[in-house]
């Protein structure tokens, strides 16, 4: 019998006033049920912001250094619970066993580096030009945070926003990804371990419709950290931002990988299959445009298509498996769609098909899928497909191949393979994305550094790295006479 979750309201382990609870699915195997969560309403969420105002003054006053070692306590309950997480990431989110835990692993290095943060927090003293006065500045909490959490990065993505909110004297209230929210809850069943007070972390669980509006809308949430899609992304920042409050959003990508002539073939084949096809293509740092130099386009296709065809595509817990499935039946059906457009206007190298037949048909499964003949005008080189779709675009010089890969309204990541130093630093210098990979795949971060995007991926603010606190604090300036 799969059992029921509920949300976490000033301490407390409680229903939501609804009374209704929502299934949520394997969607590699549909009739595996991996838990019934809260679906939870506007009167659950404006509890959980009462929670977290109550709890402000004495979570701020713990001091930073306090509250990084309840984060480092926090990192070791995960680390120590590493499988346990793992299977079920794997289960709801459907990517590989390897990968979730690859991931959880992630989650545990974000928690260390932020509590270390707690020991950093730093202002600055600057010289003032008057006698016998100090001039410095502190960093204050925003107050009542609200983060607003995707599917794709179950355990990553909540990390990375809990961590830094936390350390800098935040409450929470948190609302994770209907369609994986274990995850999610596993942190913050390790947090409450940890020795987190009643009300610093709230986790309500339901529809951004219901959950997300009012965190958005309501005025003791004094700041909003959300991941997700562009066009929920545009909205709610004008609505968190059109009452005064601080909204920081990283939202989709179209991210190119350009291959000049020069570079290594087997390589950038490697980076094109890693960054398009594993994890299902749901990464919004995914590579969906191959860009590549005319003279090594025919053997980079054909070694792409041979790899994008060996992959073994099936459940995540099986050892063998290289790709799980789309989240559910709704994202497997609009990466179908456009696989469809992508029929009508370029050439279907490989894959392209739903696969049905056992062990698949009980999951929502795509085959891996390769284009070729694409042109930065088609669709599918314009829209975030969010699945395991390459297109591969030809080039005959340099020049060409960067205006290929900035015409694109997104601008989170882009890779370049070359053995040219002076090709690698004009790169560098004329790519507008915010995360610039040479020799590297498009996907992959490291945690202390910074993370987030141009243009329409990104707000502007960064995630990750010392900077990820500035989001969640305000700068106060002090003058004091002496």
């Amino acid at each position: 019998m799969p059992e029921t979750f509920q949300n976490l309201i000033g301490g407390k382990w409680v229903d939501s006033a609804s009374g209704e609870t929502y299934a949520n699915v394997n969607p590699a195997d549909t009739d595996d049920v991996v838990g019934h969560f809260q679906s939870s309403t506007v009167e659950d969420v404006r509890a959980a912001i009462a929670a977290a105002g109550e709890a402000r003054a004495e979570w701020k006053a713990m001091g930073a250094p306090r509250r990084g070692f309840i984060l480092s306590k926090a990192a070791r309950i995960i680390e120590r619970d590493l499988e346990k997480i793992a299977e079920g990431l794997t289960r709801e989110e459907g990517k590989t066993l390897v990968e979730a835990r690859g991931e959880t692993a992630r989650g545990v290095q974000i928690f260390d580096f932020h509590a270390g943060e707690g020991w950093r927090l730093t202002g600055d003293t600057t010289p003032s030009e008057f006698p016998r006065t100090m001039l410095y500045t502190v960093r204050e909490p925003l107050g009542v945070v609200g983060l607003i959490t995707p599917w794709n990065f179950p355990i990553a993505i909540p990390a990375w926003k809990l961590a830094p909110a936390l350390v800098s004297g935040n409450t929470v209230v948190l609302k994770p990804a209907s369609t994986a929210p274990l995850t999610a809850l596993r942190i913050v069943e390790a947090l409450v371990e940890a020795g987190l007070p009643d009300g610093v972390l709230n986790f309500v669980t339901g529809s951004g419709s219901v959950v997300g509006n009012e965190l958005a809308a309501n005025p003791a949430v004094r700041g909003v950290s959300f991941t997700g899609s562009d066009t929920v992304g545009s909205d709610l920042y004008s609505q968190v931002t059109g009452r005064g409050a601080k909204c920081q959003c990283e939202m989709g990508g179209k991210n190119p990988l350009i291959l000049m002539d020069d570079g290594d073939v087997d390589k950038a084949v490697a980076f094109a299959l890693n960054g398009a096809m594993w994890s299902t293509g749901q990464k919004c740092t995914a590579t969906s445009r191959a860009i590549v130099h005319k003279d090594v386009i025919d053997e980079f296709t054909e070694k792409v298509v041979a790899g994008a065809r060996a992959i073994k595509v099936g459940n995540g817990l099986d050892p063998e498996t290289q790709v799980g499935p789309a989240i559910d039946e709704a994202q497997m059906n609009a990466v179908l769609a456009y696989i469809d457009v992508g029929r009508l206007e370029a050439e279907l190298l490989c894959g392209g098909n739903r696969l049905t037949d056992p062990p698949h048909d009980r999951g929502y499964f795509v085959e891996p899928t390769v284009f070729g003949g694409v042109t930065n005008d088609m669709r599918i080189a314009r829209e975030e497909i969010f699945g395991p779709v390459l297109g591969i675009i030809g080039f005959s010089e340099f020049e060409e191949a960067m205006a290929i890969a900035n015409d694109t309204r997104f601008g989170l990541a882009a890779s370049l393979v070359t053995r040219d130093l002076s090709r690698a630093m004009e790169f560098v210098d004329g790519i507008e994305a915010g995360l610039v990979h040479v020799n590297t795949p498009t996907v992959g971060a490291e945690v202390q550094v910074p993370f987030g995007g141009m243009k329409d991926s990104s707000t502007g603010t960064r995630e990750q790295g010392q900077v990820a606190v500035d989001f969640y604090t305000e700068l106060k300036t002090v003058y004091l006479e002496y």
